[in-house]
């Protein structure tokens, strides 16, 4: 198969992969390379994911892990395998740092080596460090807002890396609120165990946890958090250029109105399920698309 066919292949199965995602619509409106790169980033996110979900022996999943690590060093050693083919015009056209990649495996691997339970602070801190403000570092420089970084060290600029920081962490806060119930049928629970203590929350089974009379209080201070992740990362994104900002502005929007809407349905049993508000996004993405 030539080499544009292939490249055109890869682009169709990312896309498909993207289009169940809540940021579907805000890679959309990216001009197409970016919106491309957009996609096969989501799409080895989505990947690596999927092992850490998977209920199998975790010596596997590990080891399925470590293949991608492997695949990785061939890739920006200049020897690309068929199934991270779909990364290499991204990471060549967008200078993607493969310490991002990385870290979004060391990240997906903490769930391998253990069902995480009531971490405290400075675990939940890195593990969102790893697998959302690490694809947020990746995403930015698809985004242009790293354009300009041609530093061998592959350094970030500090807005668009402040804006990776901030962004990552409300994004995945956000998620943490929304999928108790779905990481609890994992044997996992992601709320922190400072908060669960200040609530008197004192056991850490998953399932206790979500049944205490105390939940609101507990999920209140990461719900918190996440508010003030989204306004710090509203302020960076004021100060940066309005064209490369129109898809994160989106993403958050979207995720906004996630927490929005958990915070008027409250934690306590039953949980209704919380999905974005088209209201919201329809209205942010009429607000920034064309502006």
């Amino acid at each position: 198969m030539p080499v544009d066919a292939m490249a055109d292949a890869a682009t169709l199965r990312t896309r498909a992969i993207a289009t169940g995602s809540s940021f579907y619509l805000a890679m959309r409106i990216l001009e197409p390379p970016r919106r491309d790169a957009m996609f096969a980033i989501y799409a080895f996110c989505r990947a690596v994911d999927d092992i850490a979900d998977d209920e199998g022996d975790r010596a596997l999943r590990r080891a399925a892990l470590d293949q991608w690590r492997e695949d990785l060093d061939e890739l920006y050693a200049g020897r690309i395998r068929l199934r991270v083919g779909f990364l290499a015009e991204p990471v060549r056209r967008y200078r993607l740092d493969r310490a991002d990649f990385e870290a979004v495996i060391d990240g997906m691997a903490m769930d391998v080596d253990e069902d995480i339970c009531a971490p405290d602070w400075e675990k939940l801190e890195l593990y969102c460090d790893r697998v959302a403000s690490a694809v947020g570092r990746l995403s930015v420089r698809a985004f242009g807002l790293a354009d300009e970084a041609e530093a061998p060290d592959f350094a970030l600029p500090t807005g668009p890396k402040l804006l990776a920081y901030h962004l990552g962490r409300a994004l995945q806060l956000t998620n943490i609120l929304r999928d108790l119930d779905e990481d609890a049928a994992r044997g996992r629970l992601y709320l922190p165990r400072e908060a669960l203590e200040a609530a008197g929350v004192t056991s850490y089974a998953p399932h206790a946890v979500l049944a205490h009379p105390a939940l609101d209080a507990a999920c209140g201070e990461v719900l918190a958090r996440a508010r003030e992740h989204y306004e710090q990362a509203q302020l960076v994104m004021a100060g940066l250029p309005k064209a490369a900002v129109k898809a994160p502005y989106l993403m958050a929007a979207a995720y906004r109105s996630i927490l929005d809407n958990l915070a008027a349905r409250g934690f306590a049993a039953p949980r209704a399920p919380v999905r974005v508000s088209r209201a919201k996004l329809i209205a942010a993405f009429l607000r920034h698309a064309f502006s």
